[in-house]
C-alpha cells in the first residue's frame, strides 16, 4: 500500500450531503489515519482508474469505520445496507444504518431486503444471501467489505480445522472481484476507536454474542487463550501466514494451469479448462510424473470448471488413485452436473475422463 502509515491521509475535492451541507472533515485521531490509510492504498492498488465504490453496510463498528474513511478517501461512494428480516426491529437498524451513510457522504443509501433460506445452515444461507443482494445492487462497482485483521485471525483458525491443505487457510483476499476487503490490515479495537472518535453510534448484533456460532467462540474464547499461551501477536502473526499462502498460491496456480494444458494437450482435448463438455479428458502419464500437490491443484481446477460442487479432499484423493494407484478401481462420483445425473470422474485407456453419467 501506497504511503507512510502516519501520513495525513489527503482531503479530497469538495463535495456536499445531500441536503447541500459540506462533507466534514475526519479528526485525525490515530485510529481515523490507520483506517483511512488503508483505504486510500487499497483504491490505490485495486482502483485507481475509477474511484467510485459500494460499501456494504451493516451499521456494525467495522462498516462504519470503513464507510466513514471511504467517503474521504474515494470519489464517490454508495451505501448498501443488507436486512435480512432475521431479528425482531433489523428494519430499523438498517434504516438507522442508511442514514449514518448519508450523513457520512455517501452519494446514495440503499435498503436491500432479503430472503434467508436453509442450505448449509443459518450462517451459510444468510451469508449466500447477502452476497447474492449485493452483487445484483452493485451497479458494476467494487463492493468493499468491513472484514478486519482479527476476522482474517478466525478464518483461517476454521479453514486449519478443516483440514484441506494450504488453500483453506489462505483466508480472505484484499479483492477478488467484485468483493473488497481494504481493513484485513487494520485491528477491530482499531474500527471501534474510529467510530469513538467520530462519535458514530455501532449496532451491536447480538448474533456476534451468540455461542451456538463456531466463529463466535472463536473469538471470544479460542483466541483469547492463544494469545494468553503464546504471549500475544497470535492474531497478526495468522493474517501474515494466510497473506504467504496467498502469495504461493499465486505460483502454484500458474504451474498448474500450465501442467493442465499440457495434459489437455497430450490427450487430445482442445481445452482443458472451462466448461466442461461431457468426455472431456487428461493424458494419465502427464499427470502422473507432476509432483503431487500440483497435480491435485491441477485436478481440482479441472472438476471446478467442469462443474463439480463442493470437492473435498477425499474427493481429490479418490481422484488423484484413479492416476497413481491405478487396480482397477471404477470411477469417482464428485458432485455437481445436470438434475438427473451424476459427474463422474474415470480412467479410460491411458486419460482422465468427466462424464455425466
Amino acid at each position: 500500500m501506497s504511503g507512510a502509515a502516519g501520513a495525513t491521509p489527503r482531503n479530497t475535492h469538495p463535495r456536499t450531503e445531500h441536503g447541500g451541507e459540506p462533507v466534514r472533515r475526519l479528526p485525525e485521531t490515530e485510529a481515523v489515519l490507520k483506517v483511512r490509510h488503508a483505504v486510500r492504498g487499497w483504491l490505490a492498488e485495486y482502483a485507481p482508474q475509477e474511484r467510485s465504490v459500494a460499501v456494504a453496510l451493516s451499521g456494525g463498528a467495522d462498516s462504519l469505520a470503513l464507510m466513514a474513511a471511504a467517503v474521504v478517501e474515494a470519489d464517490q461512494v454508495d451505501a448498501l445496507v443488507v436486512d435480512h428480516r432475521l431479528q425482531t426491529g433489523s428494519d430499523a437498524v438498517a434504516a438507522a444504518a442508511a442514514s449514518a451513510a448519508l450523513k457520512l457522504g455517501c452519494r446514495s443509501a440503499r435498503v436491500l431486503t432479503v430472503d434467508v433460506g436453509s442450505d448449509g445452515g443459518p450462517e451459510a444461507a444468510a451469508r449466500q444471501a447477502r452476497y447474492g443482494a449485493l452483487d445484483a445492487a452493485r451497479d458494476g462497482l467494487p463492493v468493499l467489505l468491513g472484514h478486519t485483521l482479527d476476522d482474517q485471525a478466525e478464518t483461517v483458525l476454521l479453514g486449519l480445522a478443516r483440514g484441506s491443505g494450504g488453500r483453506s487457510i489462505q483466508g480472505m483476499a484484499a479483492f477478488t472481484a467484485p468483493w473488497g476487503r481494504p481493513l484485513l490490515g487494520v485491528r477491530r479495537a482499531t474500527t471501534r476507536q474510529l467510530c469513538a472518535d467520530l462519535g458514530l453510534t455501532p449496532h451491536e448484533d447480538p448474533h456476534n454474542s451468540a455461542p451456538e456460532f463456531t466463529r463466535v467462540r472463536l473469538r471470544t474464547e479460542v483466541l483469547p487463550l492463544l494469545e494468553e499461551v503464546l504471549g500475544g501477536g497470535v492474531a497478526p502473526a495468522l493474517a501474515r501466514t494466510a497473506e504467504q499462502l496467498r502469495d504461493d498460491g499465486v505460483v502454484l496456480d500458474t504451474l498448474a494451469a500450465e501442467l493442465l494444458r499440457t495434459a489437455g494437450a497430450d490427450s487430445g482435448t482442445a481445452d482443458a479448462i472451462g466448461p466442461v463438455a461431457d468426455g472431456a479428458t487428461l493424458s494419465i502419464e502427464t499427470l502422473a510424473t507432476a509432483p503431487a500437490a500440483l497435480r491435485r491443484r491441477a485436478m481440482r481446477a479441472w472438476l471446478l470448471a467442469g462443474g463439480a460442487k463442493a470437492l473435498t479432499d477425499r474427493h481429490l484423493r479418490a481422484v488423484d488413485e484413479l492416476v497413481t494407484s491405478w487396480r482397477g478401481q471404477g470411477g469417482v462420483a464428485v458432485g455437481g452436473g445436470v438434475p438427473g445425473h451424476r459427474l463422474v470422474v474415470a480412467r479410460e485407456h491411458g486419460r482422465l475422463t468427466l462424464r455425466l453419467r
